[in-house]
């Protein structure tokens, strides 16, 4: 897909109105092209056989041949497209969308519920038309990786001029001893990232672990299970007042923001989930979350930042920087969008630059006495 050219996208929902809401809403987009629709998961592979798309938005709950069955076919046929989900916002609508995005769907969209055909749209709208963006910058981005260019696992924060105070805010003010948790902020790629990066971690980690994987209500119980039924430790979504116990992590719900509180004796710490307002457009929000960490766990947290688009994550990570936290982003090369990572990197408060394979490790050693303080090197790990 050359850079001056549309992504080209195919549309296919078994429902007339979404189709039309969704090719509506793509022919609005700059840089976007609908090059046909399908009615069916049969249909759908026919046309991109001979259409030839860029991207699929994909109905996930169709007769005959559902989106699951579409996109089994495309990994199995090793085809180039793209897909996007459309998912519905129930229980199996969410564990089928954890499905397809093992199988390597980019991302979903939540079926809007709306009650006009202009306030559906919208919504489909806001939702899909960063994605679109993201896809087609990611996809170029790949597409100069494999031809051998740009290929290190990324690119070392350079000191440059800034804003008197910009280092000083972000520099650790004191000495680390071993995490006692760690916090996790990822988005777009998240659950696929998740599923080949948590069965790495050890059962017997010593820790909690908080995480905010942007999504809606009901999908984020789906990861939940979906992760625990991987994963050595234990895996399940948040609730309100429930105490952190090690080797347990923690997902925040969808819809809501989670946070870290102290208990009432004062001495333990707890999780608060909450209806407070949405941080960077996000709820749950990794700032959100990282604040919290930053205040309760001075100088024995672990912040990693994986894939996901926009920048969420960013400033709550430059505090827990500044209270002593390691930090872990994932390289470029391994997300499917480099965004959320590409702010910590290139602003210089990340110790340790890894690739998805690597990243398990990365965060048991720092659970670990023996990790570098918070201010050594940062490194590169291939």
């Amino acid at each position: 897909m050359p850079i001056s050219s549309p992504l080209r996208v195919l549309v296919v929902d078994d429902t007339a109105v979404y189709r039309k809401i969704v090719a509506d809403v793509i022919a609005g987009i700059s840089g976007a092209e609908v090059v046909g629709s399908a009615h069916n998961g049969r249909a759908a592979l026919m046309k991109i056989a001979s259409l030839r798309p860029d991207l699929v938005t994909l109905d996930i709950e169709m007769p005959d041949m559902n989106g699951i069955d579409v996109l089994q076919e495309l990994k199995q046929k090793h085809t180039d497209v793209g897909v996007i989900m459309l998912s519905s916002l129930t229980h199996e609508g969410g564990e089928m969308t954890m499905r397809a995005l093992e199988l390597g769907a980019f991302d979903f969209v939540p079926k809007p519920q709306g009650r006009s055909m202009a306030e559906n749209t919208a919504a489909v709208k806001n939702a899909l038309a960063p994605m679109l963006a993201a896809f087609r910058r990611q996809r170029q981005i790949a597409r100069r990786l494999a031809r051998g260019k740009n290929s290190a696992p990324f690119v070392r924060a350079q000191k440059r001029p800034a804003a008197a105070g910009r280092l000083a805010a972000v520099r650790p003010t004191m000495k680390r001893s071993s995490s006692a948790i760690v916090a996790i902020g990822i988005s777009t790629g998240g659950p696929n990232a998740l599923a080949r990066m948590m069965p790495q971690l050890p059962a017997k980690m010593g820790v909690p672990l908080l995480i905010v994987q942007h999504m809606p209500p009901v999908f984020t119980a789906s990861l939940a299970k979906s992760l625990n039924a991987k994963c050595a430790i234990r895996v399940k979504e948040a609730e309100n007042g429930e105490p952190l116990l090690p080797d347990t992590a923690y997902i925040a719900p969808g819809g809501r923001q989670m946070k870290v509180a102290a208990s009432a004796d004062g001495i333990r710490r707890m999780i608060r989930v909450t209806d407070d307002p949405p941080e960077n457009s996000c709820r749950p929000s990794a700032d959100y979350l990282f604040r919290s960490v930053a205040h309760h766990y001075v100088g024995r947290a672990t912040g990693v930042i994986m894939t996901g688009m926009g920048a969420d994550g960013l400033l709550g990570l430059k505090l827990m920087k500044r209270n002593g936290a390691v930090v872990i982003a994932q390289d470029a090369a391994s997300c499917v969008v480099y965004g959320m990572p590409k702010g910590p990197v290139e602003c210089g408060i990340v110790d340790v630059v890894a690739p998805l394979g690597r990243i398990a490790a990365e965060i048991v050693k720092t659970v670990k006495p023996s990790f570098p303080k918070s201010g050594d090197r940062m490194q590169s790990v291939g």
